[in-house]
């Protein structure tokens, strides 16, 4: 329809569309809010969270062994200690049972005072003496701490001017105190099968743990490791360990699936854990500084450790 003196009629405005209920929620001051489903946790890890958690009766000793250098022992007690420690919050120990100069003590714990097993052997007499509370106080002197006080580290000497060899009967005093405070003691044994401390830490150990790497070599030394074992009578110990292979660079080796297969015909579980930028500098450890995958990957690996002696 014309409107007056000719000129067209303006359009006629569009109808009101109608308002959505987010729309309508934002003019009235509502900010919608983002809907966030929680994943369920791995089942896996669940369970070893459970088992970790646990009673063992009595204080447990782990012993991580390898005559070759460069798999990871340092490294795997470390971490074991600080895996434990992290669920059950205390009674757990790392200690570096190497009869040379040892690298434990600088890569775990705070750097809080210079005292080593070499300390804790001059004074052992007196320590042993405390009890209770006291005892605690006294040996925590010559304990070092991880940074979250999850696991406690009794270094060895670090200094090559006081490497010394410890004898079976000095060993076994000392695994005696730490059992008197901790429920769970990780040994780094060092290299040499030949020493009263490794033979004596072998013997006395409710679990071995044999750490390797994807490599021929160590798997080799591994191989003969455990038929040493067999042939001096601990074939059970032999039989009963878990072979834990670590993965040093990030790449996937051909070799760990054929190695995960032998080792699991010769002990008792073979696990798995991935490589991790985060120990790549050969520095301090930090648990907290893993990618949550490998932290996953040692939960399950150290339950599989602990979970005969659990109740």
């Amino acid at each position: 329809m014309a409107a007056p003196g000719g000129a067209p009629a303006p359009a006629p405005p569009p109808p009101p569309q109608p308002q959505s209920q987010s729309q309508s929620q934002q003019d009235n001051g509502y900010v919608p809010q983002l809907e966030f489903r929680q994943t369920r946790p791995d089942a896996e890890v669940e369970r070893a969270v459970s088992v970790l958690r646990r009673d063992l009766g009595m204080p447990k000793v782990l012993a991580f062994a390898n005559p070759k250098g460069g798999v990871h022992k340092t490294t795997a007690t470390v971490l074991a200690a600080a895996t434990v420690g992290s669920v059950r919050g205390r009674g757990v120990l790392a200690w570096d049972d190497n009869e040379l100069r040892g690298t434990l003590g600088l890569r775990a714990g705070s750097a809080r005072h210079a005292r080593t097993i070499r300390h804790l052997i001059a004074d052992l007499a007196d320590v042993e003496a405390r009890h209770g509370l006291e005892l605690k106080e006294e040996l925590d002197d010559y304990l070092r701490h991880a940074s979250d006080g999850s696991y406690d580290v009794l270094a060895g000497e670090e200094s090559p001017r006081f490497a010394q060899r410890l004898d079976q009967y000095t060993v076994r005093r000392v695994l005696e105190l730490l059992r008197r405070t901790h429920d769970v003691i990780c040994v780094d044994t060092g290299n040499n099968v030949e020493s009263a401390n490794w033979q004596t830490v072998l013997q006395a150990a409710d679990q071995l743990v044999i750490t390797t790497v994807p490599r021929e070599d160590a798997a080799f030394t591994a191989d003969w490791m455990l038929d040493l074992l067999d042939e001096v009578g601990m074939g059970e110990l032999a039989a009963n360990a878990v072979t834990l292979l670590s993965c040093p660079t990030p790449g996937h080796s051909p070799l760990l699936e054929d190695l995960a297969r032998h080792f699991s015909t010769r002990t008792r579980a073979v696990a798995i854990v991935p490589y991790d930028q985060a120990l790549e500098t050969g520095s301090s450890i930090e648990y907290n500084q893993l990618q949550p995958e490998t932290r996953a990957a040692w939960l399950k690996a150290a339950s599989v450790m602990l979970e005969p002696f659990v109740r």
